[in-house]
Order: structure tokens, then C-alpha cells, then sequence
């Protein structure tokens, strides 16, 4: 059932038909600059977004202190043996939460880590921090299932293309993120997130029933937006998705 919780309700809401805009950098990418997710968040409030997403909490700091923005914060920490990189421990989520979003983003999929599936912190981080609405990052129908019996606020298929399962994926499932907003858009809030490229994707993903669409490296990412250009030129003989994959 959606939160009742008038707070978590009212940015919930403010949310819907709108775009929030991912906001991030790692310290190896070429556009970094301790300024630039600041700079990022306050061109995208200027641009009409609705909320911001951010990684890590140093960054998620200075987007607070540059918009007025609702932030989705999660903390990229890249685990040995394992494919799950958001969010992946109850500390990462408090600090994620310290740090001002008010959303914590988590990987909820069914993926193995510290000897468990991911989606087992998604319950912890709400009993650590039950004024925190939790968006719920899946890879498929039956994760997003999972997750909201668990109790998410959100869920979105943040990580289809990003499991083994699906690594070879460069669009999105259009046909299953239906089924999610058709069969979980009264017990949760069904949010768009990757592989949305144009403007038209994204008003293709309210028609499907999104609350909201999240977009990121069309954005703010100039050297992969760069990369997807020449991956085509050059005849595919280099895939920029390997790039935007890697650890960092």
C-alpha cells in the first residue's frame, strides 16, 4: 500500500508527469570538478526538473546546498565478487540519509551480496530509518514484486541491463515496465529509470503509466552522450555501455 505518511506523500506527489535528473560524476570521469554536480542540479531545476538523483555523500551535500530539489541519494560502493554497487550496506544507506536526500535508492534485485540477495537490506534500512522513503532499483517484473511486498516506496528498473542476466541490453523493456505500472501502481509509486535517451522515450513512459522518469547520462554526462556517438561511427567496434559499466 502507498505510504500514508503525509511528508513522504507530498514529495511523492510532487513528483508525477515530471522528470527528475540523475546528477552525478565519479572522481575519474573527465568532467569532474568538486563544483560540477551543483552546477548540474541547478541547470536541471532551471530546466523544470522535479527532483534530482545523486550518488555518494559528499555530492548529495552540495546539491542540497545549490537547489531546493527533492534528492534521491545512493552511494555507489563497488563489492568484491559481486554485481551490486547501490547502496549495498545499512551504513551506506544511513549515510545516504545523513548526508539530506530524502529518498535512499537501493539495489532490491536478487542478486548475491555478503552472502545474501540485495533486496534483504531493503526491510533493514526501513526499520533504521523509517522517516526515509525507499526507491527500490530492480532488473525485472518479479524483483519490483519482490521489493514492494517488502515495503518500497518506489521502484524502478534502475538496473535492467546491469545484471548478468541482462548486461547485453541497451533499450529498455518497454513491455514489462507496463506490467509493473499496470499490476504495482496502487501499492507503490512506479518510476522510469535507464536506458531513456530522448524526450520522446520519456513522454512514451507516462503513457505507459510512469509517475516519473528519472534520466541521467543523456543529460549530464557529455563524455558518454561523446561515446555513443562514436561507438556508431566507428561501426560498433567499441561499446561505450562497457565504459559506463565499469567500477570506479
Amino acid at each position: 500500500m502507498k505510504t500514508n505518511d503525509p511528508k513522504k506523500k507530498a514529495i511523492l506527489e510532487s513528483f508525477k508527469n515530471g522528470l527528475i535528473v540523475s546528477c552525478q560524476v565519479q572522481h575519474d570521469d573527465p568532467i569532474y570538478h568538486p563544483d560540477i554536480v551543483a552546477l548540474m542540479a541547478k541547470a536541471a531545476q532551471w530546466g523544470g526538473a522535479v527532483g534530482i538523483r545523486a550518488n555518494m555523500p559528499d555530492q548529495i551535500r552540495s546539491i542540497k546546498a545549490a537547489v531546493d530539489l527533492p534528492v534521491i541519494g545512493l552511494y555507489k560502493q563497488w563489492v568484491p565478487d559481486s554485481d551490486v554497487f547501490i547502496t549495498p550496506t545499512l551504513e551506506a544507506a544511513k549515510e545516504v540519509w545523513e548526508a539530506g536526500a530524502e529518498i535512499i535508492a537501493l539495489d532490491s534485485t536478487f542478486q548475491m551480496v555478503n552472502g545474501r540477495r540485495a533486496c534483504e537490506l531493503l526491510p533493514e534500512v526501513k526499520e533504521a530509518i523509517p522517516e526515509a522513503i525507499i526507491f527500490a532499483d530492480v532488473s525485472n517484473y518479479e524483483e519490483a514484486l519482490n521489493a514492494v511486498k517488502l515495503g518500497a516506496d518506489i521502484v524502478g528498473p534502475t538496473l535492467y541491463g546491469y545484471t548478468a542476466k541482462t548486461k547485453h541490453i541497451e533499450n529498455p523493456d518497454m513491455r514489462a515496465f507496463a506490467q509493473m505500472c499496470r499490476d504495482l501502481k496502487d501499492e507503490a509509486y512506479v518510476i522510469m529509470e535507464g536506458h531513456i535517451y530522448t524526450p520522446e522515450d520519456a513522454i512514451k513512459c507516462l503513457y505507459l503509466g510512469a509517475h516519473a522518469v528519472v534520466v541521467g547520462s543523456a543529460i549530464t554526462r557529455p563524455h558518454y552522450i561523446t561515446k555513443r556517438f562514436t561507438d556508431l561511427i566507428s561501426g560498433y567496434q567499441n561499446d561505450w555501455r562497457a565504459e559506463e559499466r565499469r567500477a570506479h
